[in-house]
């Protein structure tokens, strides 16, 4: 199987395209789901403070017979602890949990806008790369907006803004943005958290011309896009096959055929993260 390619950061850190989602996988099985992920291929590891299995992605580490350097860490901030006094021993916090020294990048989890603590939570991911606490720092959820206000009151770009992407909302300006102010773009739920979208005939036709799955057609659009994927895959058959996806390439012609699927309310959840609140 093709090795995952990496991508060079705005901070010069490189970072996996494809990595593995772990919403959701907490306990002994999750450790075991997360420990064969790093066992078929996978080096990058999607966690949150939310998702409370920074205790389960840290014991699936230490199970795998990969070095720490060798695999990529990403935790995310909530939104209940925003505040600039208590986002820094969050962060202390995730790493207490996961039984880890740093992490490769963290992440606001959402803006809250409404509560506006968002700036002063990205003055503390700052702040913990330059204590050592994590290499990299980004945000979720964020829009051109959020960012703005980022660079002009800190004068710091995020390096990731992982979003919600799929081929019923490809995010084509938000993409666009990211691309223009250097900052990769990362899609969360990439397969539409299994939505209609696996059933979509347009997609359907494209995989049967090329003998793969639709899974792995959806993968490979997004990675032609030029955004990182981290989807979640519990068996050891769909981890490798979520994997395979760098030895066929999409026409451009079909790249734009997905693309064009596209809705006005593709958000699998409605969240738009100009109201929505996750604390």
């Amino acid at each position: 199987m093709a090795k995952i390619p990496n991508y060079t950061l705005n901070d010069g850190n490189q970072i996996p395209v494809l990595g593995f989602g772990t919403y959701k996988l907490n306990g002994a099985t999750g450790v075991n789901a997360i420990n064969s992920a790093l066992n078929n291929g996978y080096s990058l590891l999607d966690s949150a403070f939310n998702y409370e299995n920074e205790g389960a992605v840290g014991e699936a580490i230490r199970r795998s017979s990969l070095k720490r350097e060798d695999i990529f860490v990403t935790s995310k901030l909530p939104g209940r602890h925003q505040v600039y006094e208590e986002a820094i021993p969050t962060i202390q916090e995730s790493l207490y949990r996961a039984g880890l020294d740093y992490y490769d990048l963290y992440l606001i989890h959402w803006p809250n806008p409404k509560e506006d603590h968002y700036v002063e939570a990205w003055q503390a991911l700052i702040d913990a790369q330059k204590f050592g606490l994590v290499r990299s720092i980004g945000v979720c959820n964020f829009l051109p907006e959020h960012l703005d206000r980022l660079a002009n009151e800190t004068g710091v770009m995020p390096a990731v803004n992982q979003i919600e992407l799929h081929p019923y909302w490809s995010q084509a300006v938000q993409r666009e943005y990211d691309k223009e102010h250097g900052i990769f773009t990362q899609a969360w739920s990439p397969l539409g958290r299994a939505n209609s979208v696996l059933q979509d005939p347009v997609i359907v036709e494209i995989a049967k011309k090329h003998h793969k799955s639709v899974a792995q057609v959806i993968l490979r659009w997004e990675f032609q896009l030029g955004v990182g994927i981290i989807p979640k895959a519990n068996s050891t058959k769909h981890q490798l096959s979520n994997l395979d996806i760098f030895d066929f390439e999409l026409s451009a012609d079909e790249v734009a055929a997905i693309t064009n699927l596209d809705k006005p309310n593709g958000r699998t959840k409605n969240q738009d993260p100009a109201v929505y609140q996750e604390f």
